[in-house]
């Protein structure tokens, strides 16, 4: 499947990337073990991956399920003393624990590989793969109910109480979904008063509301729909056979990149920094890919031919821009404190 129009909408470099290089620079001690906050089993192949990297490095990663924001006020809390080595994280905040001094540059294999715009240029955080925002539903937790196609559908109420996201004042994913939002609903990086409304308008229909992913919770049917990115509902519907679809919003909606960085005084160091080396890695990026994941090194192909036709068509992913993440980083805070209050009030 080709997709190179959204190739350049997500990178926005040339098409053609850095390649692999053929030498392996993952040889760990046995027994080696590396602490990274936020690699859910369940979510975003990380389960997959986490064996892979045992296998492949000899470094044991344990699963740790909290998300982005948990995990920026951990390694905040444990400054004097760290414990995690790596930190998997939304790139907004992956910036913002670069400005408060949290994690360190780290230019490795893996760094180098990686196009300009989706890395730090310094090493403070490095992209390793990427999804679409849209609409993950469980069809049969719909029962007689349509398919949502776009935002605005939610607002019904015929979906009152149906409707899932994560609390975007703390998860990435409820951050990037919020934004998208946004978007879809006219409002800018400068202006994001259309999605304070929208989220308002929302909680009014009892929306579920967790901090951590809710991947299992919309198998299930408890959360019959749910924000979040194309690969988890990807890997729903043909990895774990659910009833589940995914949707686009037809007002629009956001791709972004998901990143790892080197924790400042990692106390393993050296097996944090083989951690991130192999996730970018021809081996890691595939695994990724086979996960729906887009991957950041090598030409977008690298999605197998079996994934890529599982994926919506490009006319569909034509409706999903990029960012200025920078930006998105800037405003983060300030777009979490006026969510909370709407939702306050």
């Amino acid at each position: 499947m080709q997709r190179r129009e959204f190739a350049r909408n997500l990178l926005g470099t040339a098409l053609l990337l850095n390649g692999f290089g053929a030498s392996s620079v993952f040889a760990a001690p046995a027994g080696g073990r590396a602490i990274v906050y936020n690699c859910p089993a369940e979510w975003g192949g990380w389960g997959d991956m986490l064996k892979m990297i045992k296998a492949e490095t000899g470094i044991e990663v344990p699963v740790d399920n909290k998300n982005s924001g948990q995990a920026i006020s951990q390694i905040l809390a444990e400054a004097k003393n760290p414990v995690a080595d790596a930190a998997y994280l939304g790139i907004s905040f992956a910036i913002n624990a670069q400005k408060q001094g949290l994690v360190e540059n780290y230019q490795g294999e893996g760094w180098k590989r990686v196009p300009e715009g989706l890395k730090d240029p310094n090493g403070a955080w490095v992209s390793v793969h990427a999804g679409t925002v849209g609409l993950m539903v469980n069809k049969e937790a719909l029962e007689d109910l349509p398919v949502p196609q776009g935002w605005n559908d939610l607002l019904d109420p015929k979906y009152e109480g149906m409707v899932g996201f994560l609390d975007p004042s703390s998860a990435f994913v409820g951050y990037a979904c919020a934004l998208a939002v946004n978007k879809g609903m006219g409002g800018t990086l400068d202006n994001f008063q259309p999605a304070i409304e929208y989220f308002k308008k929302l909680n009014e229909l009892s929306p579920i509301v967790p901090k951590q992913t809710a991947y299992a919770r919309c198998l299930s049917g408890e959360i019959p729909i749910l924000f979040d990115y194309d690969f988890d509902a990807y890997r729903a519907r043909y990895v774990d056979k659910a009833p589940i679809e995914f949707v686009i919003p037809m007002e629009g909606t956001i791709q972004v990149p998901y990143v790892m960085s080197l924790v400042k005084n990692a106390p393993h160091k050296a097996n944090g920094q083989k951690v991130i080396d192999f996730v970018l890695s021809e081996k890691g990026q595939k695994l990724w890919a086979d996960n729906f994941l887009r991957p950041v090194v090598g030409e977008l192909s690298k999605i197998s031919p079996e994934a890529a036709a599982k994926f919506l068509p490009d006319s569909e992913y034509a409706r999903a821009g990029s960012i200025d993440y920078a930006r998105m980083a800037e405003v983060q805070a300030a777009f979490s404190e006026a969510y909370l209050q709407a939702m306050k009030s």
